[in-house]
């Protein structure tokens, strides 16, 4: 079940392919805010594929709340936390177990030890270049020191400059927004005064195309829409602080991300990183390349979802790994039948202790030593 507004075809059809190639029988229920990918589905699956493996059901509230209410052996949902919570009440009644692919703010933390040019065109071809800042994985925030985000803003003004001209609403190669409603949401975060005045570079919108700049802010107060929610867009705050160092206590203050980026030559800085903060899946001098690996679960932790797929995981996020232990009617150990004599009370000693020796003492019938 989805109800994603990116990669639609990929995050609906990757999980189905997972199940079915387990064994499953699958009901595919795409997001109804891509209407006209779910009519695709809904169109050439019965084409394609077996009735009797996939069905595709489409429509709104309604019928993902009948869907919910059916006892399934698994629910997988790709979307945002609020429906999530949806979904995990009613898989409660029927103690059915779920796997939850959302969002979360990811952050990215920039040291000053780094290859600066290099840096700037990954992240911003991980923020903008990536549906314009619309998807999961997508930088939502940046970390760097006070000393250093200057000439990080420099470089970011650069590279955006090469990647989209002087006026980014004219480019072919930047992304609209997806919908009137999502543009008037991003429009809103930077209207408000406490975030406008912290506008670095950027901020011009174009409500025909549905079309909004890559923006960068630096030190929006972290108490505004901005900071608080995920962006799922266009605009990328820089957080400033003295040492790189407390980057990684902020990022562990709040919700765990689905996502973490690290630049830096640093190796003591990569390590304190991967050990100390909790995501769903991590990135070190790039961002969301994790996403194309299929030897790499993917998936989120805490809010920002549970369980994991892509690749041989898609198949086991589908798989109860059932234990079956088969047996012949030879080797009977009559130890394990009363009555429990003192012998046979010495042996099963012996294998609760793991003492080989012990063991064959007594099947041997030598006596007990005394303590």
């Amino acid at each position: 079940m989805t109800n994603n507004l990116t990669f639609v075809i990929v995050l609906s059809i990757e999980p189905v392919i997972g199940a079915i190639a387990a064994g499953n029988a699958v009901v595919l229920k795409p997001s109804e805010i891509a209407p006209a990918t779910s009519s695709l589905f809904a169109k050439l699956l019965p084409e394609y594929v077996d009735s009797s493996c996939i069905k595709v059901v489409e429509g709104g509230v309604t019928e993902t709340g009948a869907l919910l209410e059916q006892k399934w052996d698994k629910i997988f949902y790709t979307g945002n936390g609020n429906v999530a919570r949806v979904v995990l009440a009613a898989a409660a009644k029927h103690l059915t177990p779920v796997a939850l692919e959302l969002g979360g703010k990811c952050p990215v933390i920039v040291d000053s030890n780094v290859d600066l040019h290099v840096a700037a065109k990954r992240i911003a071809v991980g923020k903008w270049g990536c549906n314009n800042g619309q998807a999961c994985i997508a930088p939502d925030y940046i970390i760097t020191t006070k000393a250093f985000v200057t000439e990080l803003v420099d470089s970011l003004k650069r590279v955006l400059e090469r990647f989209y001209g002087e006026d980014p609403l004219q480019s072919a190669d930047l992304s609209r927004i997806v919908n009137i409603s999502h543009f008037g949401r991003l429009t809103k975060l930077i209207d408000d005064k406490e975030v406008a005045t912290k506008i670095q570079l950027g901020g011009q919108t174009d409500q025909e195309q549905l079309k909004i700049a890559p923006t960068v802010l630096v030190d929006v107060p972290l108490d505004t829409a901005l900071m608080t929610g995920e962006i799922f867009g266009p605009l990328l705050p820089i957080i400033t602080v003295d040492k790189i160092e407390e980057s990684i206590a902020h990022i562990n203050a709040g919700a765990k991300p689905l996502a973490a980026y690290l630049f830096t030559k640093d190796k003591k800085l990569q390590q304190d990183f991967v050990s100390n903060v909790s995501a769903g899946g991590m990135l070190v001098n790039d961002v969301a390349l994790h996403l194309t690996n299929p030897h790499l679960p993917f998936g989120g932790v805490g809010d920002s979802g549970m369980g994991s797929y892509h690749g041989k995981f898609s198949f086991d996020c589908f798989t109860h790994r059932k234990a079956v232990l088969i047996r012949g009617f030879g080797g009977e150990a009559n130890a394990r039948y009363p009555p429990y004599t003192a012998e046979k009370q010495r042996i099963l000693r012996g294998l609760i202790k793991g003492s080989f020796f012990a063991l064959i003492l007594a099947l041997l019938g030598f006596p007990r030593e005394k303590r």
